[in-house]
């Protein structure tokens, strides 16, 4: 079947049962009732109505907006969840077949958002159990804040601050409270919490074309959970001013909507619609928090962030402020098995931050914190002049790296690399014990590991973590490391980052470069080659390998999942990169020791 909408469904009239039927199988807890397709209810598996010694809570609707209602169905939450076709409310047989399934001689609560049809619907079923015996009352949450007060008998709209009703009277009745006591805690709840969303997009019913009606560019404030049309359509602002709005809106002294003033405590859900990522829904509630305490006064003393009520398929998200009482922060915190509850929420925040514990990089011969000299003998001239020249050559190679990187991988090769870079500048200047070749090899490690990220960074990490092992049995502070030395820690290097890498030779990774380098100037060493002239010589195989790259097939790296069409005539940018820092050092050396050294510093 071809659909406007891409959905991953199969028929759009079977999209409710087939939630369900998931539902179930997902968290065993749960069942429902064999009446599909007309009778659609979720139920605690552990609860039956005759035997039930405790008030049972029900709620529901039509449905397109899960995990609500039925995602919070458990102990300590809703007993049964009602389910409706898509945005359509669930009829009167299906909410009293949930009430006789559940019920027992304490009674039941109907908590439902302040809709017409589910008001009706629920309403009808209400008086039918009534008149069957059954002890009810119902509950109904209008926690809209978007538009201004209604007038005639339509009222506030039902929204995500109803999930937070639902928490606290499944904590009342889990108490053991009796139908009056639950009942009258829900509705004070019902008084004290405000809801505003804000949309990017109108959500896509199964089956039926994607909607168009809010274009490129456009949000709308206040739109409803089944599209209806909001309060405003705006250019799209920034998530910062988007927040502020809001919650102006909901805690608007005019409207008077939610009795919140300067010094309350407060509870904060943030709630996606369906379609927004998880990391907007964080960074909403990361500035929520902060205006509310700064620019509202109030403390916020919980936050939920999450998808909680949802509009299917809708880009957007809805803050819900609910006064946080000590006895409602009591029941928001209680036990609950309902399965979408969030978890981990509970008690008094820490402080948000902590320092970075970062110990200091001490030496391997003293617990003295490290730091350059200040007087550098001559290796530790030599090593700041090649570390400055390999740095150097890699900043300035950071947007070709980018642009090669950018046809074969994810294109932040040059940036990453150049943060690393960078760093090591930064500290070779203040830190680095240079008359100690093996701890500053260590602390060029240090500096990498501090600002780079992704397989790069790690690698570098590692390709000096064991050069340091190799030379520190070797040196001493200072003493001299031989050309043959600075060899085997370079070949001990790159085989470590093959050992934890996974890559060789012919991989087209950066060691397509080193790994010709390191064997040329062993070669040349030990067959008596000055040593510089053999730092050079291995410097043009480490670019000629690089180059070879370009006719590599990729055997490691996000270039695996480039076509080899792309790839051709285009270097690796690790390889290029490696290649690069390392002629630039070699060159560096060769031409720093052709000058003749500074004189002496007066005695």
């Amino acid at each position: 079947m071809a659909f406007e909408s891409k959905k991953l469904i199969n028929n759009p009239n079977d999209v409710v049962t087939e939630f369900i039927e998931g539902l179930v199988e997902t968290y065993p807890g749960l069942q429902y009732l064999d009446g599909f397709p007309e009778v659609k209810v979720v139920l605690r598996g552990d609860v039956s109505g005759p035997t039930y010694d405790k008030v049972a809570v029900i709620s529901g609707g039509g449905s397109g907006h899960e995990p609500a209602h039925a995602g919070f169905v458990g102990d300590g939450m809703l007993t049964a969840a009602i389910c409706g076709d898509v945005f359509a409310s669930p009829p009167v047989a299906s909410i009293l077949a949930g009430i006789r399934a559940v019920t027992g001689p304490m009674g039941c609560l109907l908590i439902v958002k302040n809709y017409t049809g589910d008001r009706l619907n629920f309403g009808l079923a209400t008086e039918e159990a009534k008149s069957e015996g059954y002890k009810v009352e119902m509950v109904i949450v209008g926690d809209d804040c978007a538009l201004p007060p209604p007038r005639g008998i339509a009222g506030r709209r039902g929204l995500a601050g109803t999930i937070l009703v639902h928490k606290i009277a499944g904590a009342a009745a889990a108490s053991g409270l009796p139908l009056s006591d639950v009942a009258a805690e829900a509705r004070h709840a019902c008084g004290v919490v405000g809801t505003m969303g804000v949309a990017l997009s109108v959500c896509t019913l199964p089956g039926q074309p994607k909607s168009d009606r809010l274009g490129p560019g456009k949000m709308e404030l206040g739109l409803g959970i089944h599209g209806e049309p909001g309060a405003v359509v705006a250019d799209i602002q920034p998530v910062d001013l988007v927040v502020s709005h809001v919650l102006n809106r909901i805690l608007s002294s005019e409207t008077n909507y939610v009795p919140i003033k300067r010094g309350s405590r407060v509870v904060l859900m943030i709630n996606g619609l369906g379609g927004t990522p998880v990391m907007e829904l964080m960074i909403a509630a990361g500035k929520a928090v902060p205006i509310l305490q700064l620019e509202h006064g109030v403390a916020v003393v919980r936050v939920y962030t999450g998808s909680f009520m949802t509009s299917l398929d809708m880009a957007g998200f809805s803050i819900s402020i609910m006064k946080a009482e000590q006895a409602i922060l009591q029941r928001l915190d209680a036990a609950t098995k309902a399965p979408h509850w969030p978890v981990g929420v509970d008690g008094d925040h820490l402080p948000a931050k902590i320092p970075v514990p970062v110990p200091p990089s001490r030496s391997a011969k003293n617990d003295e914190v490290l730091s350059r000299p200040e007087q550098l003998n001559e290796q530790g001239r030599a090593l700041e002049v090649a570390i400055e020249a390999a740095v150097s050559a890699i900043i300035h190679l950071k947007d070709s790296l980018n642009e090669w990187d950018s046809k074969v991988g994810d294109g932040d090769c040059g940036s990453t690399m150049s943060r690393g870079a960078t760093a090591i500048q930064q500290d070779l200047k203040k830190y680095y014990p240079l008359n100690d070749a093996a701890e500053t090899i260590n602390e060029i490690g240090s500096s990498i590991r501090r600002v780079m990220g992704g397989t790069s960074g790690i690698l570098y990490d590692i390709f000096c973590k064991a050069a340091y092992a190799r030379l520190k049995l070797k040196s001493q502070s200072g003493v001299t490391i031989t050309p043959l030395q600075w060899a085997d820690a370079f070949e001990g290097a790159i085989s470590a980052v093959m050992l934890y890498g996974g890559a060789a030779a012919g991989y087209r990774t950066m060691l397509d470069a080193l790994i010709p380098a390191s064997t040329l100037l062993k070669q040349r060493l030990s067959g008596g080659d000055d040593p510089l002239d053999a730092f050079v010589k291995s410097a043009d195989a480490a670019v000629a390998g690089a180059e070879s790259t370009k006719q590599m097939e990729p055997q490691a790296g996000r270039s695996t999942y480039v076509s080899a069409d792309m790839l051709t005539s285009v270097p690796d940018p690790g390889a290029m990169a490696a290649a690069s820092w390392y002629r630039a050092a070699a060159l560096a050396l060769n031409h720093h020791n052709s000058k003749p050294p500074p004189p002496p510093p007066p005695s």
